[in-house]
C-alpha cells in the first residue's frame, strides 16, 4: 500500500518554507555584516521566530499596516519590502528604506505599509492603536498588525493600546511572539497572573494561543482572526509561542539560557518542521534545498550591493526633521 501523503496546500507550504528562508538568511547576512563592523549599532535577530511573521503576513494586503519591534527585519521582509533596501538602511546607505538614517531598530517602509520597527518596548502599541483609530474614522477598509514580544506585556503600553483597542473596537490584530524572554531575563519569572492571553481577554480582546514554530497553525489562527477584525468586529490577539535561537542581540552569547533548552528548541525550528512536511508530500529534497541556496544568494547580492553603496551626503542629516523652533520662545 502507497504511502498516505499529507493534506497540505503544497504550493503555499512551498512559498512560506521559501520566505522564511528568505527572513534567516538576511538574519544570518545582517548578523555578519555587523561581525565585520559594517553596522554600527544593535542587530536584534528573529532567527526561530521566522513560522510568526510568514503566517501573519499570509493574511496582510499590501494597503494593511504594520507596526514592529527592535527585532522587526522578517515582519518588514515578510511584509514585501526590498532586501535590498533594507540591507542598505541597515549599513546606513542612500538607497535604504529611511534613506539610511533609520537603521535597524527603527525600519520602515511605507511603501508596502511598513509604518515603522521602534526601539522602545511596548510603543509600537499604542502607534498602532492611533492608526487603527485613524483606519475607522476614515472608513477605510485595511487592518494594522502589530507584533510585539512578550515582554512588552508587562509595559504600560500594553494595557493603555488594548484597552483603546477595544474601547472603541478598532481594526487591529495584536501579535505577541512569545520567545519566552524579555531579553535576558525569563519573562515567566516577572509575569503575574495566568498569562498573557488572559490579560488581553480580561480587556475584552479575544485572544488565541498558537504554537508559534509551526508557519500553517500560525496561518490557520491569523485567517480567522484577521477576518474578525476585517469584519468590524474589533481587535483581536494572536499568542504565539516561539523561541529566539540566538542571543537578544547580536552580541549577546545568550550564557543564561541552557544548552540543553536552545538544544531542544532547535528540534522544532519552523523551517525544519515546514521542510520534514514538505518532504512527507513528496516534495524533493533538491527542491527544498534550493529554496535555501536561492535565500542565500539572495542576501549575499543585497549585502554586497549594499557594501558597494555610498553614505548619504552630510547635508542629508537635515531632511526629514522638523523644526518647531527654540523651546523657549514665548515662554516668558
Amino acid at each position: 500500500m502507497a504511502a498516505r501523503l499529507p493534506n497540505i496546500d503544497v504550493e503555499r507550504l512551498r512559498a512560506h518554507h521559501l520566505l522564511m528562508h528568505r527572513i534567516r538568511a538576511f538574519e544570518e547576512a545582517a548578523l555578519r555584516a555587523l561581525d565585520e563592523k559594517l553596522v554600527l549599532g544593535a542587530i536584534h535577530p528573529s532567527v526561530g521566530q521566522e513560522a510568526v511573521a510568514v503566517g501573519v503576513m499570509a493574511h496582510l494586503a499590501k494597503s494593511d499596516l504594520l507596526l514592529s519591534t527592535h527585532r522587526g527585519h522578517g515582519h518588514t521582509l515578510a511584509k514585501g519590502a526590498s532586501s535590498t533596501a533594507m540591507m542598505h538602511e541597515l549599513l546606513g546607505k542612500l538607497g535604504g528604506t529611511c534613506g539610511g538614517k533609520g537603521g535597524s531598530m527603527h525600519i520602515a517602509d511605507f511603501s508596502v505599509g511598513m509604518l515603522g520597527a521602534n526601539g522602545v518596548v511596548a510603543a509600537n502599541i499604542v502607534i498602532a492603536a492611533g492608526a487603527a483609530h485613524a483606519i475607522k474614522l476614515k472608513g477605510e477598509d485595511r487592518i494594522v498588525a502589530c507584533f510585539f514580544g512578550d515582554g512588552a506585556a508587562n509595559r504600560g503600553p500594553f494595557l493603555e493600546g488594548l484597552n483603546w483597542a477595544g474601547v472603541f473596537k478598532l481594526p487591529v490584530l495584536f501579535v505577541c511572539e512569545d520567545n519566552g524572554y524579555a531579553a535576558t531575563t525569563r519573562t515567566r519569572a516577572m509575569t503575574a497572573g495566568p498569562g498573557l492571553s488572559e490579560r488581553a481577554r480580561a480587556l475584552g480582546v479575544p485572544a488565541v494561543e498558537v504554537d508559534g514554530n509551526d508557519v500553517l497553525a500560525v496561518e490557520a489562527a491569523a485567517a480567522e482572526l484577521a477576518r474578525a477584525v476585517r469584519a468590524g468586529e474589533g481587535p483581536r490577539f494572536l499568542h504565539a509561542k516561539t523561541y529566539r535561537l540566538t542571543g537578544h542581540t547580536g552580541a549577546d552569547p545568550a550564557t543564561y539560557r541552557a544548552a540543553a533548552e536552545v538544544e531542544a528548541a532547535r528540534r522544532r525550528d519552523p523551517i525544519v518542521r515546514a521542510r520534514e512536511l514538505l518532504a512527507s508530500a513528496g516534495v524533493p529534497a533538491a527542491s527544498l534545498e534550493a529554496d535555501r541556496e536561492a535565500a542565500r544568494a539572495e542576501m549575499e547580492q543585497a549585502l554586497g550591493r549594499a557594501c558597494d553603496a555610498p553614505f548619504p551626503p552630510p547635508e542629508a542629516a537635515f531632511l526629514d526633521v522638523q523644526d518647531v523652533g527654540s523651546p523657549l520662545a514665548g515662554a516668558y
